[in-house]
């Protein structure tokens, strides 16, 4: 009946989220969000088909950080390193960045590889704002001495670019994924990390911080609440700390 590549939702959570079938096992089906960083598994008598169009209810908009004053002034908006463990969503965050028209480089990794390549990325593209993310999960019972599914891997991530750039405000991280240690994420080093009340993300949620925070004036304080309400559920799901933006703004034009 149900086969890989049809889109579904699930009768038990009232069909909230959007999921893609990418693998079956034994009558058991592996999910995966196609909006929201998530991966699930359920039985079939719980799936439902999913009919419409594979279109999305949030559309993000950050014109009012690219709203400059192009009569007088320059604008030189931070550079973007997005390093992501879900390659479909890498690309929904890389067509966000070019929409907005932003400098941003993307890197599909493996969670378990993020510490070793984070370095040499940084290297590489000398960025000013640093994106780690992919799939995570929060276990009510532990599992392995834990009680995430990749939270350890996304705050050695960001130990690692820390040794590599110790400022917060020379480089600006954001870390985590769905339902995130945020607490332990921001002890680590990020800047912005999720998730607050141990929620689901929308797959664009990092992108958004990240291109709020490369239009955000170099000299001034970012504007912190209103960033976080340009995410989709907001400081539920995402927060950080206030630090400087990463834009220089020059004269004349």
């Amino acid at each position: 009946m149900f086969q890989k590549g049809d889109l579904v939702t699930r009768k038990s959570y009232d069909n909230d989220i959007v999921f893609k079938i990418v693998d079956i096992n034994n009558e058991n089906y592996i999910l995966k969000g196609v909006f929201v960083r998530l991966f699930a598994d359920s039985p079939k008598e719980d799936l439902k088909f999913y009919n419409e169009k594979e279109e999305d209810d949030f559309s993000p908009e950050i014109d009012n950080y690219r709203s400059l004053d192009r009569n007088e002034y320059f604008y030189l908006p931070g550079k973007i390193l997005h390093i992501d463990g879900d390659n479909d969503y890498l690309n929904k965050c890389m067509k966000f960045y070019k929409r907005n028209r932003l400098k941003a480089f993307g890197i599909y990794s493996d969670e378990n590889n993020l510490s070793n390549i984070v370095i040499d990325s940084l290297k590489k593209y000398n960025p000013d704002i640093l994106v780690v993310t992919g799939h995570d999960a929060y276990y009510r019972k532990k599992r392995v001495d834990t009680n995430y599914k990749n939270t350890d891997k996304f705050i050695e991530a960001v130990k690692m670019a820390r040794k590599y750039e110790n400022s917060h405000e020379k480089l600006l991280i954001i870390a985590g994924a769905c339902q995130s240690n945020y607490e332990e994420l921001i002890k680590a080093g990020a800047n912005f990390a999720s998730s607050p009340k141990r929620i689901n993300i929308h797959a664009l949620d990092p992108a958004i911080v990240a291109s709020c925070l490369a239009f955000s004036d170099k000299n001034n304080n970012i504007d912190l609440i209103k960033i976080l309400d340009k995410t989709k559920y907001g400081s539920d799901g995402i927060g950080g700390i206030i630090t400087k933006g990463t834009m220089y703004i020059g004269y004349p034009r």
